[in-house]
């Protein structure tokens, strides 16, 4: 098997898992020295695919790559020029970064209007929305029938607890709202799938309803630390009213937290 192919199976097997990963190609190197195309699979776990054949180098980037994973980047290209008595004499070359990572996923628990129009913006904004509701009417194809939300998966659960952890799996990727339209669904839903860890998980309602589920689920033993990851209530103080504006107040929270933004003004800087 080659190289190439090597690095090609092992980048599906990371989207398949859902896993996160850093893709270190060599794209200018003196000649003589290092092949240029030449890549490693960095994982999340520390293990390596491949090797460009210096092990100090690949212990380099190796530190780098995980600079890299934590900035949340999506490229960055690496120029050694000036690095290389800190890298121990390494050659002069640039290494282009990549994040491996799955197209991001939002399951969307509740298709009345905020559920609707998170899911009709968040396929907008590139996610990977399924939206899961009790009620066959609300989840009809010509309610979503526009390129964008034909992508949209529509599930009709039978049991919103069995919907949703089949929706969310592992978790890893993942993003969930809750926006149904009872006490009773809401616990069913974050019963379902606090545990799985997911990236983030938020739920619409008030303070006091949000805390009646929280504190049910608290009661049946749940850990507090997952608890504790819950947005309730969902999304950012925008001054939201329509469903329109709560759903982009939900989803700016959500890309906030993938991003690893603040959700401060971009202004804010001005005022200092």
């Amino acid at each position: 098997m080659s190289n190439n192919t090597e690095i090609a199976n092992h980048i599906s097997e990371i989207l398949k898992e859902g896993s996160i990963a850093v893709l270190a190609t060599i794209i200018a190197c003196p000649a003589g020295q290092i092949m240029v195309g030449s890549k490693i699979i960095f994982l999340e776990n520390g293990e390596r695919v491949n090797s460009f054949g210096d092990a100090a180098l690949d212990d380099y980037v190796a530190r780098e790559s995980t600079v890299f994973l934590e900035s949340r980047d999506e490229t960055k290209v690496l120029r050694m020029v000036g690095r290389a008595a800190a890298a121990g004499a390494l050659p002069d070359m640039k290494i282009l970064f990549e994040r491996i990572e799955a197209e991001p996923r939002l399951v969307i628990a509740g298709a009345g209007h905020v559920g609707a129009s998170l899911a009709r913006l968040a396929a907008f904004a590139g996610f990977s929305v399924t939206l899961i509701d009790e009620r066959a009417e609300f989840l009809e194809r010509e309610l979503f029938a526009s390129p964008r939300e034909q992508s949209i998966d529509l599930v009709v659960a039978k049991d919103w607890e069995q919907a949703m952890r089949d929706a969310v799996a592992n978790g890893r990727g993942v993003s969930i709202a809750i926006v149904t339209r009872g006490h009773k669904q809401d616990e069913e839903c974050l019963r379902a799938t606090v545990n799985a860890e997911p990236d983030y998980v938020g739920m619409i309602g008030s303070k006091r309803r949000t805390n009646i589920v929280l504190q049910r689920l608290r009661d049946e033993g749940t850990d507090e630390n997952k608890l504790k990851r819950v947005r309730a209530p969902i999304g950012l103080d925008i001054g939201a009213v329509s469903p329109e504006e709560v759903a982009l107040a939900i989803l700016a929270e959500i890309v906030a937290e993938r991003r690893g933004g603040t959700g401060m003004p971009l202004s804010t800087w001005r005022r200092g």
